[in-house]
């Protein structure tokens, strides 16, 4: 096995497209191919260590080869590796975990419906919602609210509401109704002259404006990262969430929270709407559930929400969505197990601690010739590159130099990953403190080369 990994070269994987990465990209630069993980490092096929700077995919909480996980896996696997949750059926592991869920999400929210994935989840929650108010004899109000840059799935709805680009080109996407508002990111979303308190003012405007322009009656819900994640790592203004929500409750529309990155400890707070200050009536999460183990996402929304869906299935005579796989045994097992490790080594308080040394020492990048702005919270930051630190012009072509220090930092044994112009870093929540020093050292040294490289390449 370990002759045939090394062996590999890019024509071995030329028929697999890979997501998110240029179909041709194998042209320029083969594939990492990662063997092995090992608490916060990876390992490549070649041997190579690397520090797992973006927690997999924003997602691997407990870090990589958690024996305990294995082992909860295996006894599951062991006992009932699987049961449908179907026609009145349920496992232990199931109740178990949405018991969990129920208790350590904000108190309002009881009630629990399992899926594979975060794009599933924010598909089923258009569908939950669509179906709710058909059932209020509102067969109009079924509009979403979303916004631009922000990310959440890629099926047909969740990759209508994403609103990146990238996500919707050729697809055919939004395909159903929903209106992207402006991104709330004051660094490059706000004019010359705008106040941060201005700039919120300004989009909770555009909101209210947008929604009477709709009609209020035909608004089902408004969708959001409470932290954006994959669009670029950007977090809100001042202000803006409990603007939101106010516009939320006056208008009678649902607020749905995005937790599929921001949940279990990454902001700082157990959840971001806790450290934004807002409350949803639905929540949403992922990734670190498991951490990304196994698949599983779970929408853990209000009573006042589940009433209505149960009584519609009562009126119908059934419930007519659902899984083969959602809320599976073996992941349930797993998500239990992760969600005590998390609490008993206080993993969601680690990411609290070492907050100001992550993010403190990551703004000493801010003075580097190439980066704009540095910005985050709790575990998780992006750096982003600009060609004009003054006007904030990026780089042209797009994403080139972003890309470039990325490939840098895998050099120097770092693992980010790039988005447009920003570099993405969301370490495992296990990270210690010298892990952090190291993160960011080799970062430094991986700009520091991404530098060199656009001067030499007349791109600076």
């Amino acid at each position: 096995m370990t002759t045939r990994l090394n062996s590999l070269h890019d024509s071995d994987i030329a028929h697999q497209l890979h997501p998110y990465t240029n179909a041709r990209a194998h042209e320029a630069q083969g594939p990492m191919i990662i063997t092995k993980g090992e608490g916060a490092y990876v390992y490549d096929s070649e041997g190579r260590k690397y520090l797992e700077g973006l927690a997999g995919l924003w997602s691997v909480a407990v870090g990589f080869s958690q024996p305990r996980l294995v082992e909860a896996a295996a006894r599951q696997m062991a006992e009932l590796p699987y049961i449908q949750n179907f026609a009145h059926k349920a496992h232990v592991p199931g109740i178990q975990l949405a018991e969990k869920l129920v208790e350590i999400t904000p108190e309002h929210l009881t009630k629990v419906f399992y899926t594979n994935s975060g794009s599933e989840a924010n598909d089923t929650v258009v569908k939950f919602v669509w179906f709710m108010n058909n059932m209020l004899g509102r067969p109009e109000k079924k509009k979403f609210l979303a916004r631009d840059k922000g990310y959440h799935g890629i099926t047909v709805a969740s990759g209508s509401l994403t609103g990146l680009p990238g996500n919707q080109k050729g697809f055919d996407l939004p395909a159903i109704a929903v209106v992207h508002l402006t991104c709330p990111h004051h660094y490059r979303w706000g004019t010359p002259d705008e106040t941060e308190a201005q700039f919120t003012a300004r989009l909770l405007q555009e909101a209210e404006e947008t929604i009477l322009a709709e009609g209020p009656e035909t608004i089902a819900a408004f969708i959001g990262e409470p932290l954006m994640g994959a669009g670029g790592v950007m977090t809100p203004p001042e202000g803006y969430w409990p603007g939101i929500e106010a516009l939320c409750r006056k208008y009678d529309i649902l607020l749905v929270s995005d937790e599929v990155i921001n949940g279990f400890g990454r902001t700082g707070a157990r959840w971001g709407c806790e450290r934004y200050g807002f409350k949803p009536d639905i929540l949403v999460t992922s990734k670190q559930l498991t951490s990304s183990y196994q698949p599983l996402a779970a929408i853990v929304m209000s009573d006042a929400v589940y009433q209505v869906i149960a009584d519609y299935s009562q009126e119908l005579g059934t419930l007519g969505h659902g899984f083969t796989g959602g809320g599976h045994p073996v992941a349930c097992a797993v998500a239990l197990e992760n969600i005590a490790i998390i609490e008993e080594q206080d993993l969601m308080g680690n990411a609290a601690r070492l907050e100001d040394r992550f993010q403190s020492g990551l703004r000493t990048l801010a003075d580097h010739p190439i980066v704009g702005q540095v910005r985050g919270a709790g575990l998780i930051a992006g750096v982003e590159l600009v060609r004009d630190k003054t006007t904030k012009e990026s780089f042209a072509p797009a994403g080139k130099a972003a890309a470039m220090a990325v490939k840098f930092a895998a050099e120097e044994g770092l693992i980010v990953r790039n988005i447009y112009e920003t570099i993405g870093i969301c370490p495992p929540l296990i990270v210690t403190e010298a892990q952090v020093d190291e993160l960011i050292e080799k970062l430094g040294r991986a700009l520091d080369r991404a530098a060199e490289w656009l001067a030499a390449e007349g791109m600076r």
